[in-house]
């Protein structure tokens, strides 16, 4: 009788760790898959936050054409985080493109949070475009070279641009002019994108209707898929999916995975 229980504890014990197997596993798999939850993730296959990529994936979304070609397409620095959730890895990895000279970072001025995201090359390219034939070429010229591709800085102080770059008064003034310095305060300036004042009036413009159509469905929430696919007003000049990574990243919506795919509820501040 002993023996026979002992087989039977014994077929127990057995089947109750097999099952803990399987639970373990499903639970893997879940945790590993989170990231698919996410918004147009992208990853480079050993698991790591792969942030060129995701730029490319985000700027393909750009509306290049609306500005007649004259802009380098910009990512906001919170869309990444609609596609990664780790923000200090997204951070870290974001960083090393900047050292490494691929990436500028410019502060957008309508929020303090808000970074815009532009491939170096991309924005030289532009701006020297848009400089050929003024009076403003070569300083401008002087400055992409020995400022923007040596320096990760946001900003510049007036001391900062006499004394260590090497710029005179009137040349300052002619990189305000310009466009590729913008006036932070007296005696400072943010770098700055030529010409980005519409894309920062169509992006707040764009992502007030958006967020308005999520709050005016029916509990607040809308799914992802059907939101992509509404018709928009003229108010949204930009893709809906550029929108999406915007309100996802900025937080202005909660991003809740469903069994009929991901939900997007408006957060009441």
């Amino acid at each position: 009788m002993w023996q026979g229980d002992r087989s039977v504890v014994s077929l127990l014990v057995r089947d109750m760790n097999r099952k803990r197997t399987l639970i373990s596993d499903a639970f893997k798999v879940k945790k590993s898959r989170v990231g698919t939850e996410l918004f147009g993730a992208v990853d480079n296959g050993e698991g790591t936050t792969d942030i060129k990529s995701t730029l490319e994936h985000l700027m393909a979304l750009f509306p290049r054409k609306l500005f007649n070609d004259a802009l380098p397409p910009i990512v906001l620095k919170h869309q990444l985080y609609s596609i990664h959730s780790d923000k200090t890895q997204v951070d870290r990895e974001l960083n090393k493109l900047r050292e490494g000279g691929e990436v500028l970072m410019f502060q957008l001025g309508f929020d303090t949070e808000a970074f815009g995201l532009v491939f170096a090359l991309d924005y030289k390219t532009k701006v020297i475009r848009g400089e050929d034939g003024r009076e403003t070429q070569a300083t401008v010229e002087r400055f992409l070279e020995k400022v923007v591709s040596s320096c990760m800085d946001l900003s510049f102080t007036k001391d900062k641009m006499l004394k260590e770059f090497l710029f005179t008064d009137a040349e300052i003034t002619q990189l305000v002019k310009s466009g590729v310095l913008t006036v932070r305060d007296a005696g400072s300036w943010w770098l700055s994108i030529p010409n980005s004042g519409k894309f920062t009036k169509y992006l707040i413009q764009g992502r007030k209707a958006v967020l308005g159509m999520v709050k005016k469905s029916k509990y607040s929430e809308v799914l992802q898929a059907e939101l992509q696919e509404r018709r928009t007003t003229s108010h949204v000049k930009f893709h809906m999916k550029y929108h999406i990574h915007d309100i996802v990243g900025a937080e202005l919506v909660d991003s809740i995975p469903t069994t009929s795919g991901t939900m997007l509820r408006f957060v009441d501040c």
